[in-house]
């Protein structure tokens, strides 16, 4: 894109600017300085998954600029790094490179960014796994990382509107333009960008403003719980968008460092994302969306600048340019090839999965239903007598109570269609949380008696009244199970008396329910249910569902993977056929092992469910927490993927997260779901519950009835104040000395090895 003397003049920029930060760094905090991005174990995440080379220090800085320049200037790099024949791509490779070690150096104090808290930098590794996750579920179609700035903040918000409500995240870095008088493309492909100069982040006669800025002016919510992540006021700052993509390649996908040619292709083909740059175009921005080209991501500009093919390398179009903003999301997604399912729901707010996660302040608060102020419930069931798009609203409504006000709810949802089940009532009742999240404006938390919802001015301002919440349960039933589902109608109570009658309906049903699926054994049943959603992602990895034990994300148990294989069969979930026993106590099947070998590509050949010791399942890295053995403490550790310290393993999550995710089987470490603690089967061939001697604080109290429950059925009705959390300690010696004082049962149990 552009002509490749611009890319190599905007790449010339990144190395001088690289070098001089390079050597400002050196003289203040001398070769030896730790350099990384905040929270991460990645290193410098492009560098590292390209070559496999890992910069842990300024020292490592010299060997990355280096070779940026035998890039650059089209020489044999010295680790004979040669993904693509093609001079242009290099030169953008290496712009990527010295855009990642110009971010790592303003963590040492230089180059500080203007702008304050808006710009979030780097994603930590928790926030990419977490947000990781919704690639590998499919919840989001892809990424957009936008550069520039739009002609005006209503059509940036405009823009960044239309990519929430398709799915899309949208990454933003690099300045843009507003000048008194026009900048054409050709001027800002050579203003203060050459070679011999070094970057000048302002141009003279002209003021600088950023997409994010835009939108920020025009009172939109920034942030990942919004899909809109503004990284950094400059286009070096980019480097967290494809290192966000990297990240995910290694810790979902199982790539190992330096196998560029598998990055690439699993990036180009499982990530989905683009480059736009709005307004004229600048040789930096050049460099970067050549650099983004390695990765299979196509460029969409709405300036008119020439175009390069890329003979040998790619026969797809890898920038568009001359696209008119009001074309730029649709134009891109048909480039890219993006699928996006939008379904209509008729309510006066934006609607789209970027709003799940909104919070509504009280200050904000138009209404609150539920709650812990008011009874609230919710609940769906198979009925006869349905008539489909029936809503009713039975008591008051928003405008009947003043500002602020909280109302008790009741949400009876009634379905009826020839596929239906009553197995599948609890699977489509938990789809009204995810259905309802999705206004914005709407909040909604918890589920079945226990339900909070929460409507803010804005959206009551825009018309929204209590009948949209059944107008959207009814469209997405639709729109999500429309072949199980023929009629569906809503009605919802606000009168006191009306909720608490419902309510002790529901109750009873959730008990039959819960007595249903309590009552399920591994035994009692011939199949199990597998799970592939996360294949996309980690292709070798397969989670069995039994009733003992959900899936690793926590989202699935046996009755779901069920349900959801009937609704449809060539589906994600499929029946497992168990076959013969192969070891009644380690949890081993003949059936089970041959589906895990062929779903597995043949990378696993047996799995035991009942053991982290031999042959664990193995985890793609959606799993909600990570056991594993401490063997001086003859127990194990559980830690909960939103603990941010370390474990007495001597690793944090995320590290562990990053050996036992991705599809490989990892001897005394596994990944599972919360309730699987609590599970009777939950590493009861090493013991149990009772091998448990260190769990997260929050973990460990979250699951305190649980695990209490798991104890005395083992007779020790006292563990749960036996178990070290990181109050007690963090290093495994003092977690001995705690198991010690409190006279832990682990200490007498066999020993693991």
């Amino acid at each position: 894109m552009g002509t490749p003397g611009a890319v190599r003049r905007g790449a010339a920029a990144y190395l001088h600017h690289a070098r001089a930060l390079y050597q400002e760094a050196l003289g203040a905090h001398g070769p030896s300085a730790p350099l990384g991005f905040p929270r991460t174990i990645y290193h410098l995440p492009i560098i590292f998954s390209v070559t496999g080379w890992a910069v842990r220090t300024l020292g490592d800085v010299a060997w990355v600029l280096e070779e940026a320049e035998h890039l650059i200037t089209a020489e044999a790099a010295s680790q004979q790094w040669t993904p693509s024949p093609n001079a242009l791509l290099e030169a953008g490779m290496a712009a990527l490179w010295l855009a990642e070690v110009i971010q790592a150096l303003t963590h040492l104090g230089l180059d500080p960014s203007p702008g304050g808290d808006m710009w979030l930098g780097a994603a930590d590794d928790a926030v990419m796994r977490a947000r990781g996750v919704e690639f590998v579920e499919g919840s989001v179609a892809g990424f957009v990382a936008v550069s520039g700035a739009a002609p005006s903040v209503e059509a940036a918000v405009n823009l960044a509107r239309e990519m929430q409500q398709k799915s899309l995240y949208v990454f933003m870095a690099g300045e843009g333009w507003e000048c008194d008088e026009p900048v054409t493309a050709t001027h800002a492909l050579h203003v203060s960008h050459a070679p011999h100069v070094p970057y000048a982040p302002h141009v003279a006669g002209s003021r600088q403003i950023s997409f994010a800025e835009q939108l920020r002016e025009g009172g939109v919510r920034l942030g990942w719980e919004t899909r809109l992540v503004p990284f950094g006021p400059d286009v070096f700052a980019h480097a967290h968008s494809i290192g966000f993509a990297v990240r995910v390649a290694m810790a979902f996908g199982g790539v190992e460092p330096g196998d560029y040619h598998r990055l690439f292709t699993y990036i180009k083909d499982r990530l989905r994302a683009f480059v736009a740059v709005l307004g004229p175009v600048t040789d930096l921005q050049l460099a970067a969306a050549a650099g983004a080209a390695n990765f299979g991501l196509p460029a969409i500009a709405t300036a008119n600048i020439p175009s390069v093919p890329l003979p040998g390398v790619s026969s797809e179009p890898w920038m568009v340019p001359h696209v008119p903003l009001s074309d730029l999301a649709e134009r891109a997604i048909e480039v890219r090839g993006i699928k996006i399912v939008v379904t209509d729901v008729p309510v006066p707010v934006a609607y789209g999965p970027a709003f799940v996660g909104e919070r509504i302040r009280r200050d904000v608060m138009r209404l609150e239903l539920g709650g812990p102020e008011a009874h609230g419930c919710e609940l769906l069931v198979m009925a006869d007598g349905v008539k489909d798009g029936r809503v009713m609203v039975v008591g008051p409504d928003v405008d009947d109570r003043p500002v602020g006000a909280t109302l008790p709810v009741g949400i009876l949802v009634e379905v009826a269609g020839h596929r239906m089940q009553k197995d599948f009532e609890s699977v489509l009742e938990r789809r009204i949380h995810h259905s309802l999240n999705e206004a914005e404006g709407l909040h909604h938390v918890g589920q079945r008696d226990s339900i909070w919802l929460r409507l803010s001015r804005a959206a009551a301002e825009a018309g929204f009244r209590l009948e949209h919440l059944g107008r959207i349960i009814h469209a997405r039933l639709h729109a999500d199970l429309g072949e199980i589902v023929d009629r569906v109608q809503v009605t919802l109570f606000t009168d006191e008396k009306d909720v608490v009658a419902l309510q002790e309906r529901a109750q009873a049903v959730y008990r039959e329910r819960d007595e249903r699926i309590g009552s399920l054994t591994d035994e009692a049943v011939d199949e199990f249910y597998s799970c592939a959603l996360c294949q996309s992602f980690a292709p070798n990895h397969i989670c069995i569902i039994t009733p003992e034990r959900s899936g690793l994300c926590g989202a699935y148990s046996w009755l779901d993977g069920k349900a959801s294989f009937g609704i449809n069969s060539a589906g994600p979930n499929r029946p497992i056929t168990k076959g013969r026993m192969v070891d009644e106590v380690l949890g081993s099947w003949e059936g089970v092992n041959a589906f895990v070998r062929e779903a597995s590509h043949g990378t696993v050949g047996r799995i035991n469910f009942y053991t982290l010791l031999d042959h664990p399942m193995t985890s793609c890295g959606c799993f909600e927490c990570i056991s594993g053995v401490l063997p001086m403490c003859n127990g194990v550790f559980t830690a909960d993927r939103d603990h941010p310290g370390m474990t007495p393993s001597g690793m944090n999550f995320t590290t562990l997260a990053g050996m036992v995710g991705g599809g490989v089987q990892t001897p005394g470490f596994m990944g599972h779901s919360r309730a699987y603690v609590g599970s009777r089967r939950f590493l009861s061939a090493d013991g149990g519950i009772l091998r448990v001697v260190w769990m997260t604080r929050r973990l460990k109290e979250a699951l305190r009835t649980e695990i209490e429950a798991a104890a005395v059925a083992a007779g020790h009705p006292d563990f749960w104040d036996k178990i070290a959390s990181e109050d007690d300690a963090v290093e495994e010696e003092e977690v001995l000395e705690f198991l010690i004082r409190v006279g832990h049962p682990a200490l007498e149990l066999e020993p693991l090895f």
